[in-house]
């Protein structure tokens, strides 16, 4: 019998966890972004906390280039449209945005969900309420927007990075106290 060191140890057991997961999981969406490689092993995982659902989520949503279609289903209905319950298709490029985020800033804490997929009803609504902020055409109704703020990283900061990043636009809103981040044209307000 072989004995394994600690490091060795954790990567096959994550690597054997990875497997009896991709075994169950239909076939996985390939990274948008990802160049071709040889499976490492290669985790991406997001730590979520809704604030009006009080919900959070701790997952790994992706390995090597692929992402984990379960873990994508459970993520579009984590992100739901809190207002009426619906469940919308998550663009997986946000949740790589997230990830880089998290690492750029070195944050400890979860993201705080404040808005993500909405239906065109609850944006309508919102838009007739004149709060502000609410395009006719929201990246949020496809899917394609998050606002969210992390806590412990000043909200100008979570701009700037997102900013840096250059991959899509960002929305900041410091009186609501929340960054719009989306995979949509590079742009900012």
């Amino acid at each position: 019998m072989t004995h394994r060191s600690e490091p060795e140890r954790r990567r096959f057991l994550q690597r054997a966890g990875v497997a009896a997961v991709s075994c169950v999981a239909a076939p996985a969406l390939p990274l948008l972004a990802a160049p071709a490689r040889a499976a490492t092993g290669r985790t991406r995982a997001l730590s979520l906390l809704h604030t009006h659902t009080g919900e959070r989520l701790a997952t790994t949503y992706a390995v090597d280039d692929r992402y984990l279609q379960p873990v994508l289903g459970t993520l579009d209905h984590f992100l739901r449209d809190h207002y009426n319950g619906a469940v919308g298709r998550m663009d997986p490029q946000l949740y790589d945005l997230l990830h880089g985020l998290h690492q750029r800033l070195r944050a400890e804490a979860p993201f705080e969900i404040i808005s993500a997929y909405r239906s065109p009803h609850t944006n309508e609504r919102l838009r007739e309420r004149g709060g502000g902020g609410v395009a006719r055409r929201s990246l949020h109704m496809d899917g394609r927007a998050i606002d969210v703020r992390l806590p412990g990283v000043p909200l100008a900061d979570l701009r700037d990075a997102a900013i840096e990043l250059r991959a899509g636009g960002v929305g900041y809103y410091a009186r609501e106290r929340f960054v719009h981040i989306d995979t949509g044209r590079v742009r900012t307000w």
